[in-house]
């Protein structure tokens, strides 16, 4: 072979494995594996080895000459066949073709059918980026980020952090896996176990029709595969800083509320707001013992500070966690193979808060300092992984995980101050309400508790075998979730009210008092402290059957269960034996791998979020007592000193345990569920470029949330000729599907006895449930080849409906499945529109191109139209209707709200036209020196344009809800899009 026919095979050959690195397959349906899969002629032994951890195995092909390896570690192998060797790379969760058929023999071309980046195995939609691909391009250090690289996922409300939204979904609807395990925070959905960046080892973004062993998520799913050892020791020590200095400001928000000729007062204030990132890790691994017996781990450093300043107070922050990994594989032969990884990701952030001094405001500098803590999130995963190739054609995978998990755990416990009661001064000559003393902290964790703590225990058992045409797999899967909540009372114990003496005689409490008198109202308040369990298990079969050598079918069954606990260990949502059924087909249409037709149908269930059996099945007791007292106070925390005569009886409200969960939730209550359907088309365009075009559609038929009104049961209990019924012995808000009719057990005779009634829809007046996401995906990638490559997507989407999902952006609110949208008719009034998550048009482009041997610039562009502006008021309830007491305490979160006219009007979704467009252009440089190998020095500069548009409005038109006129910031601006920032990236390899 010449010369040059050797170097145009090694580059097609790199070319072809970064292609396969880089494509947007359908993926093979498994959570931490791939497969390398192709046709041969009939009886033919094939052989698979891992160039890098010698990992051997051998089978024979069938009667049509296919042949299927599948358990696969991702890595580079070596395949042989009738003396023809191919190498390829096999990617988490993705099919790799290979062709020895003798029609394609001799073709070697870049994307060609006998090394093709089109995965005909199997009905999965999804992309996988490799550590090699994560470290080119200018993108974020977390997996949202890279997963935003993927098309049909849009970023969410900034309320939430850097979660991405899926097909429509909320941010609160996704999955998220390590090495197998599920590591989604099942309270709030809304975080997952992290692992350090840099042992990422590949990260596969599914983003629609996951197979049947998939579950529990209706957006999409983020599947992370650590960095393994290999036979070859290597080692890598980096340092990662995001320095403050060379980063832009950020954009204030001048409010429209001063007057002319006052000072400015912000909305916003970002202008002096800092952050420095500073992050340095070694890592390394290799053969303990040589191709059985592997080692990888990793120890990362960081120093992360960052100053925050509001308009009279401000804060400092550092954290210093080491964090890190450690991953052991042993080859116990070639056909069994155990792994265990374990995982700290602590994030312990040292806080020290200060105050201004008085009348200074938005000075971009720290005040008195007022008290110091640190906040503790995170903990420790633990993963066990077995698979054993017990025959050719048969199977198992065992998995067992634990995950411990502590959320916002601050100490000292308590702090400083929290031993200082509330006060309050209320002027009864005004009825204007002055807080004086303390007010450090309002809520206080219940002492020695210990941190606020999630754990998540798990096991996995799944099985394939192999009959014929047929590949069945089939599992269990089960896990229990436990969240331990500290109970709460006010700090200091207790809520002082003084009320300023009138000069005549009075009545409090049913006593008569004295012109002049000094009243004091005494207020305690109490939560449990408690332990809430969500317990998830499914079983699942599915049967990839080739009808033609070309045509494959696919049928998958799911049987998923959910079951939600309160603190005494009693179920109050248990939903068994639901089935979700997913169907699909892929057609090789010219027999190569060149291109394929798909698609996919399916049914998805998500569960009810741990937060739910908190806030639905907790308690809180109230008790009222009202004191003379002599004018005297203390000083510091301006409480009385002393109590003088009690006035009347102690007042309670709320209740002292837990609420019947019959009483609690909907005894006919169906978890939330969408089916999905996509359909495509992708193949080669040239020997380079590869394309493809989809459609996808989702429906959400059967939503969940709380409903928390009272006059409907109190009609409902009149008509049916309960007069006795009381409605404050109702569950504060019962859960339920919005637009069903309600089951549930209510005390409708008022003595005492639950009963079980059903509340007709008709009394609620809530409208169904909806959301749809309908796109059209048209994606396209240009495979490595003198020294450029480039992959990019255009979606046309609509995501509408009256819900957003299982969080509100507008409220930010962490509480999935529990948002206002459904807590009254009034918050479903206006509401069928384009709802948060609505983009219309999403355009993305990446790529590098190499400059020479040591120099590469790359870039990442994103182009998106806006989102809907909406118009969000108060409930519309006048004072002495029976509803106003209760939502009275609601941020505005209707769309009833008023017009510059000071009128409240019913508006709708979206009425208020869209956030602009944005654009994003984000740049690197590598530097990859020949007189030092092993050297990479980096610049990624994010934002290079600082282009700061507008990403989100004031949405609040009234000023308040006792106040007639409209909000004065309603569409003023509210957020923009981050700042220009650097990062610079020090790697040494060796």
């Amino acid at each position: 072979m010449t010369q040059q026919k050797l170097k145009c095979l090694r580059r097609s050959a790199l070319a072809a494995l970064i292609t396969a690195a880089l494509s947007q397959n359908m993926a093979y349906a498994d959570l931490s594996v791939g497969s390398i899969f192709g046709q041969t002629e009939k009886g033919v032994t094939i052989s698979v080895k891992n160039l890098q951890t010698g990992l051997k195995r051998e089978l024979t092909s069938d009667n049509s000459g296919r042949f299927n390896f599948s358990q696969l570690p991702s890595g580079r192998y070596q395949v042989v066949a009738n003396g023809v060797t191919r190498e390829v790379n096999v990617a988490i969760g993705t099919g790799t073709p290979v062709n020895f058929s003798e029609e394609t023999t001799e073709r070697i071309a870049v994307v060609g059918s006998s090394i093709s980046p089109i995965d005909t195995s199997s009905v999965e939609s999804s992309t996988v980026f490799t550590a090699a691909q994560m470290e080119r391009l200018p993108v974020g250090r977390d997996i949202s980020d890279v997963a935003l690289l993927a098309p049909g996922t849009v970023r969410g409300d900034s309320g939430f952090g850097k979660l991405a939204s899926f097909g429509g979904s909320s941010v609160a609807e996704n999955g998220y896996y390590i090495n197998g395990f599920d590591v989604t925070n099942a309270r709030t959905f809304l975080s997952y176990g992290r692992v350090p960046f840099d042992a990422i080892g590949e990260q596969e973004v599914k983003t629609g029709g996951f197979g049947a062993e998939y579950g529990r998520a209706l957006g999409g799913v983020v599947n992370i595969v650590t960095k393994r050892g290999t036979n070859e020791w290597k080692f890598n020590g980096s340092t990662v800083w995001s320095p403050a200095d060379l980063a832009a400001s950020g954009r204030d928000v001048v409010s429209r509320s001063g007057e002319a000729g006052e000072r400015s007062y912000y909305s916003a204030y970002r202008s002096a707001d800092e952050q420095d990132e500073l992050s340095y890790s070694l890592s390394g691994g290799g053969a303990i013992v040589q191709d059985k017996l592997f080692f990888y781990g990793l120890l990362e450093g960081k120093k992360d500070s960052f100053d925050s300043y509001e308009s009279d107070r401000s804060t400092a922050g550092e954290n210093t966690s080491p964090n890190g990994l450690a991953k052991f594989d042993w080859y116990i032969t070639d056909n069994h193979i155990l792994e265990v990884t374990g995982i700290r990701n602590v994030e312990e952030t040292d806080y020290v808060e200060y105050l201004n001094l008085d009348e200074e405001y938005f000075t971009g500098r720290h005040g008195n300092e007022r008290v110091r803590y640190t906040e503790r999130n995170g903990g420790e995963i633990l993963i066990g992984k077995y698979t054993g190739h017990l025959t050719e054609d048969f199977t198992v995978g065992v998995l067992v995980g634990r995950l411990t998990n502590d959320s916002d755990y601050i100490t000292p416990d308590p702090l400083a101050g929290d031993d200082c009661p509330l006060v309050d001064i209320y002027d009864q000559d005004t009825d204007d309400v002055i807080d004086v003393g303390c007010w450090n902290n309002i809520d206080v964790r219940s002492l020695e508790f210990g941190p606020d703590n999630d754990e998540r225990k798990a096991l996995r058992l799944d099985a394939e075998w192999r009959i014929g045409e047929h590949t069945l797999r089939f599992g269990y899967d089960d896990e229990t979730f436990t969240s331990r909540i500290a109970g709460a009372e006010y700090s200091g114990g207790v809520f002082y009210r003084r009320y300023t003496p009138v000069d005549f005689e009075d009545s409090w409490n049913g006593v008569d008092i004295p012109a002049n008198a000094h009243v004091v109202r005494k207020r305690t308040r109490t939560s449990p402290s408690g332990r809430y369990e969500v317990k998830n298990s499914a079983v699942y079969l599915e049967d990839s059957f080739y009808v033609t050598d070309n045509l494959m079918l696919y049928a998958g069954l799911r049987s998923e269960s959910f079951d939600n606990l309160n603190a005494d260990g009693v179920s109050f949502v248990d939903a068994s034996d639901m089935i979700a059924p997913r169907l699909g087909f892929v057609w090789d249409v010219d027999g190569d791998a060149s291109s394929k037709l798909y698609a996919n149908a399916g049914r998805y269930y998500i569960p009810i979020a741990a937060n739910t059996n908190i806030r639905a099945s907790n308690w809180q007791y109230v008790t009222t007592e009202y004191y003379l007292y002599d004018g005297v106070v203390d000083p510091t925390t301006q409480a009385p000193l002393q109590l003088g005569e009690k006035l009347g009886d102690t007042l309670t409200s709320g209740r002292n345990s837990s609420p019947d969960p019959a009483t609690v939730a909907s005894a006919n209550l169906e978890p939330m569920l969408q089916d999905e359907l996509i359909l495509g088309y992708q193949r080669e365009l040239s020997d380079l470029w590869t394309g493809g075009v989809s459609f996808i559609y989702r429906e959400v038929k059967n939503g969940v949330d709380d409903y928390c009104g009272r006059q409907a049961f109190i009609d409902f209990a009149e008509d049916q000729g309960f007069e006795d019924f009381d409605a404050d012995t109702l569950a504060t808000c019962i859960i339920l599907n919005p637009g069903e009719d309600l089951e549930m057990d209510m005390d409708v005779a008022g003595d005492g006895v639950l009963q079980r009634v059903t509340v007709p829809n008709s009394y609620l007046q809530l409208a169904d449930y909806k959301r749809t996401y309908k796109a059209l995906e048209f994606n396209f990638e240009r495979a490595s080849d003198n020294g450029w490559y480039m992959q990019g997507s255009y979606v046309w989407a609509k995501s509408q409906g009256n819900s957003e999902g299982l969080v509100n952006s507008w409220l930010e609110s962490e509480s999935p499945g529990l948002t206002n949208d459904f807590d009254h008719k009034v918050f479903v009034d206006g509401t069928d529109g384009y709802l948060s998550n609505d983009r219309r048009h999403t355009f993305k482009l990446f790529g590098g191109y190499e400059l020479n041997e040591e120099m590469e610039v790359s870039a990442n562009l994103l182009v998106q139209s806006g989102r809907p502006v909406s118009c969000f008021g108060y409930a519309p309830f006048d004072v002495d209707e029976d509803e106003y007491e209760v939502f009275e305490r609601y941020a505005a979160s209707s769309l009833y709200c008023r017009n510059v006219d000071g009128e409240q009007e019913l508006t709708q979704r979206g009425q208020f036209g869209r956030t602009p467009w944005t654009y994003t252009v984000d740049l690197g440089f590598s530097y990859r020196p020949q007189w030092m190998k092993g050297l990479l020095l980096q610049a990624n500069v994010f934002n290079v344009l600082n282009s700061q548009r507008v990403t989100e409005y004031d949405e609040k038109g009234d000023l308040s809800l006792e106040d007639e006129g409209q909000n004065p910031n309603f569409l003023n601006d509210q957020n923009y899009q981050s700042p220009r920032s650097v990062r610079l990236t020090a790697r040494y390899s060796f």
